[in-house]
């Protein structure tokens, strides 16, 4: 009951207006969520993201009139093992335009679910107690809304990580590997030894493996095994593609260290190389669920709309 709870927790987020799921909308939600699960919650706002150096995530939600939400999570059972935390990391732009570098129209239909990866990690987390996961967990979601104002971020700032690499914007659009990209830092200095973040990244993820696949990368080749094996016990399909270094020159910077994007060919490879330079040196992988987290007809597995794709995977990683 609790594991299912989560799965639609996860689709009704995703299901959710952009309008009325805002970050501070699913902050106050996480909070709620957290009280019933037993679960410590923290939220910062704008002005403790500025302290914290999250300029990523301030130059992305900084021309919306809602402002950015980091949502930390934390679940500790008695008698766990303190040397082995886990990090799940959400991606949560809860409506995104793509800012200045625009969607088409039909780009945007369905960018309310672009907070999807978040209601993952915010689902699977609800269900912990009841199974009775052994395992510390701590969660991070990254809440945001990638508008256009005169507040908004442009094409060719220069943005700096909290852990000091910096990078330079060639698309605003490709905004959700940079509130990944202080997600994950601010996990590894909450204590995790190794990460997992959930995002709707790139396009070019759904154009390699099609809809109803999600895409795994990893830096720990057991970390894959685990969660490839968790990913088909819950019957979600997930396929791992490579981390391929050679590709690193295509988001190597001119002015900065890197590029946030690195052109259409490889897409979802170089997105992925962007944000393993943020893990901080810990066992990481990355679930690009751009293609899973939706689909257009009903279906044995779920209703039209949002699947919480990601929250089995999670549960049963986490049980094993």
């Amino acid at each position: 009951s609790a594991v299912a709870a989560g799965v639609n927790l996860a689709r009704d987020l995703g299901n959710e207006p952009g309008k009325s799921l805002t970050p501070e909308a699913f902050a106050a939600k996480a909070v709620e969520i957290a009280a019933g699960a037993g679960l410590q919650v923290e939220v910062l706002g704008p002005e403790e993201l500025a302290e914290l150096g999250a300029e990523a995530m301030l130059a992305v939600g900084g021309g919306s009139v809602h402002p950015p939400r980091l949502i930390r999570l934390a679940y500790a059972p008695e008698g766990a093992d303190a040397t082995r935390v886990i990090g799940l990391v959400g991606k949560a732009i809860t409506f995104d335009t793509g800012g200045y570098s625009i969607k088409p129209y039909e780009g945007m239909l369905d960018m309310k679910s672009d907070m999807s990866g978040g209601a993952a990690v915010l689902g699977a987390m609800s269900a912990l107690r009841a199974i009775g996961c052994p395992y510390h967990v701590i969660g991070t979601i990254c809440a945001a809304e990638n508008m256009i104002s005169g507040e908004a971020f442009r094409p060719g700032d220069v943005i700096r990580g909290m852990n000091g690499v910096t990078f330079e914007i060639t698309s605003t659009d490709a905004e959700g590997r940079l509130v990944l990209a202080d997600g994950l830092v601010d996990t590894a200095r909450r204590g995790a030894t190794e990460m997992i973040d959930l995002a709707t990244l790139t396009g070019a993820a759904v154009v390699a493996l099609g809809n109803g696949t999600s895409a795994l990368f990893a830096t720990d080749d057991d970390m894959a095994d685990r969660l490839l094996h968790a990913a088909t016990t819950a019957d979600e399909r997930l396929w791992r593609l490579p981390l391929i270094d050679e590709l690193e020159s295509k988001i190597k910077g001119e002015i900065a260290d890197l590029k946030n994007t690195g052109g259409r060919p490889g897409g979802a490879i170089t997105a992925a190389l962007f944000l393993r330079h943020f893990r901080e040196g810990l066992p990481w992988a990355h679930l690009d669920i751009a293609g899973a987290a939706r689909q257009e007809r009903a279906s044995s597995l779920g209703p039209k709309g949002a699947t919480g794709v990601g929250v089995l995977t999670l549960l049963h990683y986490l049980e094993a």
